[in-house]
């Protein structure tokens, strides 16, 4: 469908075939779209390819027609030999078929024989028909250049046809990959073999035809190739390395390739191989032998074989380089051996016998076994005899196979079967006892099994014992290893029977006892002692005896051991041990022996003060250290006078007389302890008390206090400290009801003086009293304020001390309170100093005292006025700013109106001190040190006048200069103007030249300043310079360094910081550039791609949610501009929406969504506010709970003891800075009285055995989730659990009974839960059941034995199986068993739950026939033709559950032996239910046989002998007549 122009002229450019068709028009009027013209009529338009002679273009029209819109078509005929325009060519320059991004083509429209015209060219696509519309386009292409090009030249108002399209495909210049020849597999991995030739090339897929330079890289590679191939030959391992390329074409280059990795290698050693791959090989056989190089997978190799004959005879060695041994030998002889080292085999053991080929080993061999000729039906090189019998005895051989190849038959090897013989045990030990620690073995011996590997099972008390070797040894026996001790041994799968039983009895060893002899704890040192060892009920053993104990080894092993005169190093204590064989008594109790000397006594005093006064008693004790229990006598002196006492104590009432040192001495026997050391007794008359007070202020002396204080009377007895003193108190002649040292006056008034006096009381002794104290008690005083010094006028920076003196108060304690002009001074002592007083000090000062709660009266004001010092001033005696060197200055320091004082001067030089202390300072032959900047000040006593204004004194040589950066920053940004000066500080007036050193460039300048109008990273560097004055040069200046950087990547954050803005809310957008500090940024910003009209580093705005988007800055100064920033992503949305939650969120929440939680009443809970991404944000929260609003703007609102009054909807709002969320949900809560327990039991039975664990859980519906505790209750007991679960470990029947729960949660508690029953019972015995119809059981059928508990069902239980007094391994209550002859002995078993055992059952036996053979009648015997024949099949013990197996007997056709014959199931005969078969239209003698089977798995008899059913058969014997 074409889309109709809206002009008066269609130009169809290129007219091809399908523009034929019928053209009309119609006009329509600019000014008005509904008013047209009607349609043209129609002119045909027939396009078709130009012939040679005559082309026309038959153009129709109804009648001539100027369409109203100007429409006109030319009809035009073209017609004998008139000249046809040429068709123009499209090329394309290079015209390489691929071309390549980045490299430059020439389209070009070429008109062949049009050459001379003045042609105008279109082109398509039109991007070419820009002016001028030339002939030729050049292009450097891009991808998007790729399409098809053509065109057609115009001349006059004729134009040619359209070219041909060309078309052009621009793609990215391809990958180079490069290549390895030759390509053998090992070429994919880069392996080539050392002096092998090999070529890399560097293929560019899709480049062929083009003219490509080429570039290499490679780790090895000096010279630098640019063909396509480079050639390696005879490489060597120097020659690996990673390979790599790129072409070029035109102007534009190819990636680089793909490294690949060319690893050269010595050429690996063949190996030779075999197949098959047996190690021997026999002759007769077909072997390959190959040749494989590892590695070389792929390659083409040639290879080279040598064979030479070995060194054996009949033996050929065959290798290629290098060799691989191949061995021809004659067929072995193969080797019978048993898999068991025993030369007895008994029955119902399991025994491999293998057939070994001697350098066979890998071959795939056939075998053929034979047992006394007979032959066994056995192909593998092993015969395994599964619980062998008697019958199995007897020789064996072997032959083996290998294709057609056999072996020789091996040598018989005779294999013996019997049965096992019965073991005995026997104790390793002569003693009849045996005590625990002791060894003892127990060995069980099979007489006859020697040599064999027997595995052991022992017994014990019916008990199976782990061990299973045949000594069971009891390395250090205990009591619970006493018992009935018997063995059987199992050799392969058959046992042994059970052994007689052998008893063991062990107990503990006794334990020794030492005693000694005398049996004193305390020994006194010359004393012979006897030791002794006893073992109480070892009497009569070979004892060996061990000893410990003193201060030395004791070697001795006999029971006594004697001490004939002990001393201090025979102390300690004493134990023993026995040993017997390797058992070892436990050590006795340690019996101490404590050796002494008789100490010296000590004298004690009772009571123990240090002074005693005359009428006390006192009690002289004598104390003999660790001589307690012995029988001493004492003796007493006092002085050198003895006392007539010989008791250890000796008490008197002193009097002073009494006084003197005591001492005294012990005697035992013959034995005296020295004198003890005197202990002194004084003994004088009782102390004068002394009456002091406190606080002891020196005016105390003369006992004033001021009214209202306090004053502690305190009675004090030198001498008599740590006695329990009584108190008498006196004022005056009046007694005062106080007891103690102190008597305490809290507020003092006058009617509180007096005189004060006390007397002591200790036991029943009174002292004297004491002298009299006088108090007296005053009104306060009023203080004074002084001036120290006492000058009218004072200088500001003076010290002065203000004091305030109080009259009479001295040595008192007191505190003081100041104030400047009714204002309070923070100062409590009794002078404020003024260190360096100012104007604003001067005033008025005043003071009040305190001492304790008591204050004085406020003192007169005294007037203090502080004006400032006169300042000094510095003169220079010259006339120059700068001095140099030898050149001689005076310093003045002047005061202006300070004339005619005592003035102090004091000089300052760089703010050090100077010593002069005259006005005038002086400096002849000034140097450089004495440069500086001077200052003075001038001190009248201790107050200074301020400093003077500073005179700077500049001497020196030629000064060092500085060099400054303007700016002044320590980075610079590449493209700033920078201005370097050198600078001579007081160097100002003089003319200097300069010289500079610096950057990376050579600096010709000699003014001070060097300017650097776009600095660049060469500017970058230190720079310095240097002066010169006449002849004189200045030092060279410091480098200053200039670091010129590339200004740093902005970045933009946020403030407020939150991930999370809401609408409304105030942003600050902050643009930082690091390292940019200091420097004078104008910013640009943009949202997203839009730029922002703001110039500052912060962009600050109210966010609507249209403002959501990134934000990015950049920072422009002067003409540098940085990059832009990374965007920062700005989220704006509605504020959430809060959700209401509850604390505690317990889970009996209901299902209904009306409610979000429920609490029971008493309860606290707590309604959070909680607002989803508006974590760290400072919100102020509004509640609603129904239509009313509540007062809290917290986050939580806390009820505490709920009541159902509290139950309603809860809503919430926050608040952010000036912006409000919306209302959240609504959360119900509802408040309820708390719900009813109920008990249930764990396992749910109603019956519970006894020895079960049972767990009692309380459940509380629509509790779950929440803390409860719980309270527990069996029948009306309560029971001592909290938690939800009372748990029961082995239940028995006083557990039974009702149990019942409440619970609390928080302060509220449930109602109690109705009660739940708990009925314990005893489990009754098991009983075992034969699952099977049938009363015999035969050989090899399984049958299945049934443990039943009654009443036990849906319990979970274990059971144990004994088969007579041997424990089964099976723990189901089914037992299967595949019977033999020795399970005829009786099955019980007993269940296990938990630790509930039940009894054993009683004990079920099985009978075991022998395997039945069936026997077949067959019925008639003989037959008459077509007659049918019934057979019937017999099975002795008869009994349900059989099926019958009916089978042809086929003999041996070479013998006609039915006895090697076989059977052919009969049609139908598979698995009968009876036990007859017919069999219809029997016509020739035939032999049958029969089988019975039954269970399940299926139990199958022996084949029935066969019977046969003849018929009578004519045979005619023609005779050949010689």
């Amino acid at each position: 469908m074409i889309k109709p122009p809206n002009q008066n002229e269609y130009r169809i450019i290129s007219a091809s075939s399908s523009n034929s068709g019928n053209y009309r028009c119609k006009g329509r009027m600019k000014s008005s779209q509904r008013k047209t013209t009607e349609w043209s009529d129609s002119v045909t338009l027939t396009v078709s390819d130009r012939p040679r002679a005559c082309s026309r273009l038959d153009v129709t029209m109804g009648h001539s027609l100027l369409c109203m819109m100007g429409f006109f078509l030319l009809s035009t005929v073209i017609c004998g030999n008139a000249e046809v325009p040429i068709k123009p060519t499209v090329t394309v320059e290079p015209f390489w078929p691929q071309i390549y991004s980045g490299e430059t083509v020439t389209v070009r429209c070429e008109i062949h024989g049009g050459e001379a015209a003045q042609w105008t060219y279109e082109w398509s696509p039109d991007k070419l028909n820009t002016p001028p519309t030339s002939n030729e386009h050049k292009i450097t292409v891009t991808e998007s250049d790729s399409g098809g090009y053509s065109c057609l030249g115009g001349r006059n108002s004729s134009w040619t046809e359209s070219s041909d399209v060309i078309t052009l495909r621009v793609i990215a210049p391809p990958e180079p990959t490069v290549t390895l020849q030759p390509s053998g597999t090992q070429i994919y991995s880069g392996v080539i073999y050392s002096r092998e030739t090999v070529t890399v090339r560097c293929e560019i897929h899709g480049g062929e035809g083009a003219h490509w330079t080429y570039e290499w890289r490679a780790a090895k590679l000096n010279t630098p190739p640019t063909s396509r191939e480079y050639t390696i030959s005879r490489a060597t391992e120097s020659d690996g390395g990673r390979y790599s390329c790129r072409g070029k074409r035109d102007s534009s280059w190819t990636e680089w390739s793909d490294n690949i990795t060319l690893t050269v290698l010595s050429p690996s050693k063949p190996t030779v191989i075999l197949q098959p791959s047996w190690t021997q090989i026999y002759s007769g056989e077909t072997v390959t032998v190959r040749c494989e190089i590892q590695g070389g997978e792929g390659a083409q190799w040639t290879y080279e074989w040598r064979a030479a004959k070995a060194k054996k005879a009949g033996q050929r060695l065959y290798f290629c380089k290098p060799a691989h041994d191949l061995f021809l030998t004659a067929p072995p002889k193969p080797t019978v051996t048993l898999q068991s080292s025993w030369t007895q085999i008994y029955s119902g053991e399991t025994v491999t016998v293998r057939c070994e080929i001697q350098g066979g080993e890998g071959a795939q061999w056939t075998y053929q076994w034979r047992r006394d000729r007979s032959n066994i039906r056995e192909k593998s090189n092993e015969y395994t005899i599964s619980g062998a019998t008697k019958y199995d005895s007897g020789g064996y051989s072997c032959i083996g196979r290998r294709g057609n190849f056999y072996t020789q038959w091996s040598d018989i090897i005779s294999l013996s079967v019997s049965s096992p013989p019965k073991p005995a045990v026997f104790l390793q030990s002569s003693w009849t006892q045996i005590y625990s620690g002791e060894t003892v073995t127990v060995r069980c011996e099979i007489q006859g099994g020697e040599g064999a590997q027997w595995t052991y099972e022992w017994r014990r008390n019916n008990l199976d014992h782990p061990p299973t070797s045949s000594e069971y040894r009891i390395s250090s026996a205990t009591k619970s290893d006493s018992g009935r001790y018997s063995c059987r041994g199992k050799r392969g799968s058959s046992w042994t029977e059970w052994s007689d039983i052998t008893k063991l009895t062990v107990s503990s060893p006794p334990k020794p006892t030492v005693t000694l002899q005398p049996s004193w704890t305390q020994i006194y040192r010359g004393t012979t002692v006897t030791v002794r060892c006893e073992i109480q009920g070892g009497e009569g053993a070979q004892w060996t005896y061990e000893w410990r104990g003193g201060q030395k080894n004791i070697r001795g092993t006999s029971s006594v051991y004697t001490i004939n005169s002990v001393n201090e190093s025979d102390g300690g204590g004493y134990s023993c041990r026995a040993t017997r064989s390797s058992s070892w008594t436990e050590w006795s109790n340690s019996t101490p022996l404590r050796v002494i000397i008789p100490t010296k006594p000590t004298v004690t005093l009772q009571p123990s003060w240090t002074q005693i006064y005359s009428g006390e008693t006192v009690t002289v004790r004598c104390e003999i250290q660790g001589g307690e229990g012995a029988q001493w006598t004492y003796e007493w002196r006092r002085g050198q006078v003895n006392i007539p006492e010989t008791s250890s104590e000796y008490r008197t009432t002193v009097t002073e007389s009494d006084r003197g040192g005591y001492s005294c001495r012990g005697r035992k026997d013959y034995l005296l302890t020295e004198w003890s050391d005197i202990i002194r007794l004084t003994v004088s008359s009782p102390p004068k008390p002394t009456v002091t007070l406190q606080p002891s202020w020196t005016q105390i002396y003369s006992s004033v206090i001021y009214r209202g204080e306090t004053v502690t009377v305190r009675c004090e007895i030198q001498g008599g400290e740590g006695a329990q003193w009584t108190y008498e108190w006196r004022r005056g002649q009046s007694n005062i009801p106080e007891t103690s040292n102190e008597y305490r006056i809290s507020s003092a008034a006058e009617s509180d003086s007096g005189g004060y006096s006390c007397r002591g009381k200790r036991s029943s002794s009174w002292t004297k009293w004491s002298d009299v104290t006088k108090l007296t008690v005053l009104s306060p005083p009023k203080p004074t304020v002084t001036l120290q010094p006492s000058w009218p006028q004072i200088y500001s920076g003076e010290k002065v001390t203000v004091r305030c003196e109080i009259q009479g108060g001295e040595g008192a304690q007191w505190t003081y309170e100041w104030r400047q002009d009714w204002s309070n001074i923070h100062e409590k002592s009794n002078k404020y100093r003024i260190i360096k007083a100012t104007e604003s000090d001067s005033g008025g000062y005043s003071c009040i005292g305190r001492r304790g709660n008591f204050y004085t009266q406020w003192s007169d004001i005294i007037s203090l006025s502080v004006s400032s010092p006169p300042k000094p001033a510095v003169f220079l005696q010259s006339s120059w700013t700068q001095i140099y060197s030898r050149e001689t200055v005076t310093l003045r320091c002047e005061i202006q109106g300070g004339e005619g004082a005592q003035w102090t001067y004091e000089w300052r030089r760089n703010n050090l001190d100077h010593p002069p202390t005259s006005s005038e300072y002086r400096i002849s032959s000034a140097t450089k040190s004495d440069s500086g900047r001077y200052s003075c000040r001038g001190k009248r006593s201790s107050s200074w006048t301020e400093w003077s204004d500073v005179t700077k004194l500049t001497v020196s040589s030629p000064p060092k200069p500085t060099v400054t950066l303007q700016p002044s920053l320590t980075q610079i940004y590449r493209g700033t103007t920078v201005t370097v000066r050198c600078e001579i500080q007081g160097g100002e007036g003089a003319q200097w030249t300069y010289e500079w050193r610096g950057g990376q460039k050579n600096i010709r300048g000699t003014s001070s300043v060097y300017t650097i109008n776009s600095v660049n990273e060469s500017d970058g560097g230190g720079y310095s310079c240097r002066a010169t004055r006449s002849s004189s040069w200045t030092e060279w200046s410091n480098s200053t360094p200039l670091r010129v950087i590339i200004p740093t990547k902005p970045t933009v954050t946020l403030q407020p910081s939150w991930t999370q803005i809401y609408s409304g809310e105030t942003v600050t957008v902050r643009c930082e550039i690091q390292g940019g500090e200091g420097a004078q940024w104008t910013y640009e910003w943009r949202q997203g791609q839009s730029n922002i009209p703001e110039t500052s580093s912060e962009y600050r705005t109210t966010v609507p949610e249209s403002d959501s988007g990134g934000y990015s800055c950049r920072g422009r100064k002067d003409y540098l501009l940085t990059e832009w920033s990374d965007i920062i992503r700005l989220t704006v949305s509605s504020p959430p929406k809060p959700t209401v939650t509850l604390q505690p969120s317990w889970t009996q929440i209901y299902s209904s969504v009306i409610y979000s939680s429920v609490i029971y009443s008493g309860e606290t809970v707590t309604v959070r506010c909680e607002i989803q991404g508006g974590e760290g944000a400072q919100w102020t929260y509004e509640w609603r709970r129904g239509q009313l609003k509540t007062p809290a703007t917290s986050r939580e609102y806390t009820i505490s003891s709920a009541t159902k009054s509290d139950s309603g909807e809860y809503s919430c709002r926050g608040k952010r800075s000036s912006s409000w969320t919306k209302w959240s949900d609504i959360t119900k809560l509802t408040v309820l009285s708390p719900p009813k327990p109920t008990v249930t039991l764990q396992p749910s039975l109603t019956q519970i055995y006894r020895g079960t664990t049972v767990t009692v859980r309380c459940e509380i519906q629509g509790g779950e989730g929440a803390q409860w505790t719980y309270e527990w209750r069996q029948g009306q007991v309560n029971i001592h659990e909290t938690s939800n679960e009372y748990r029961i470990n082995s239940v028995n029947e006083s557990d039974g009974g009702g149990y019942s729960c409440r619970s609390t949660r928080s302060s509220s508690w449930t109602e109690w839960s109705n009660s739940t029953p708990l009925r314990v019972i005893t489990p009754s015995k098991p009983t075992v059941t034969l699952q099977s119809s049938w009363t015999q059981i035969y050989s090899g059928e399984t049958v299945t034995v049934r443990c039943e508990i009654r009443g036990g069902e849906g319990a979970q239980w274990m059971y144990e199986w004994r088969q007579s007094q041997k424990n089964i391994p099976e723990t189901s209550s089914e037992y299967r068993i595949t019977v033999t002859e020795s399970d005829g002995e009786g099955y019980s078993c007993r269940g296990r739950r938990d630790y509930l055992l039940t009894e054993w059952s009683d004990i079920i036996r099985l009978t075991v026939l022998n395997e039945p053979r069936p026997v077949l009648t067959v019925s008639p015997s003989w037959l008459s033709p077509g007659a049918s024949v019934n057979l019937n099949c017999e099975v002795e013990h008869p009994s349900a559950g059989w099926s019958f197996y009916w089978y042809k007997a086929v003999p041996d056709l070479k013998t006609f032996n039915y006895k090697s014959s076989s059977y052919e199931l009969l049609p139908d005969g598979s698995g009968t239910a009876q036990d007859s078969y017919i069999i219809h239209g029997q016509t020739h003698t035939a032999g049958y046989v029969c089988r019975a089977g039954r269970g399940d798995p299926e139990y199958h008899t022996d084949h029935s002998q066969p019977k046969f059913v003849w018929s009578a058969v004519l045979i005619r014997v023609k005779a050949k007549v010689p």
